[in-house]
């Protein structure tokens, strides 16, 4: 889909289907994108361009974040100081 113009509930519905079924493989498969190429392309096939770059972001942003949450933040000065 080309047309810029904003996409219809039913098109955001199946972008985020699509979305949705690539993260989650992308979970099954430790972000081995190579594993999710078939989803990948349905997902951007699906999303407007500026929602795959957005998405793609907020993936990274949130695993990040889980990261995070699960070992916790270690500034690089502290490290090799016990």
């Amino acid at each position: 889909a080309a047309k810029m113009s904003a996409p219809t509930m039913e098109e955001r519905k199946a972008c985020w289907g699509a979305r949705d079924e690539f993260w989650q493989c992308l979970d099954r498969h430790a972000d081995d994108a190579s594993k999710c190429e078939k989803l990948r392309r349905s997902f951007e096939s699906r999303c407007p361009q500026q929602w795959v770059k957005y998405f793609d972001k907020r993936r990274d942003y949130l695993k990040y974040k889980r990261q995070l949450e699960t070992e916790g933040y270690h500034p690089p000065e502290a490290a090799g100081k016990s």
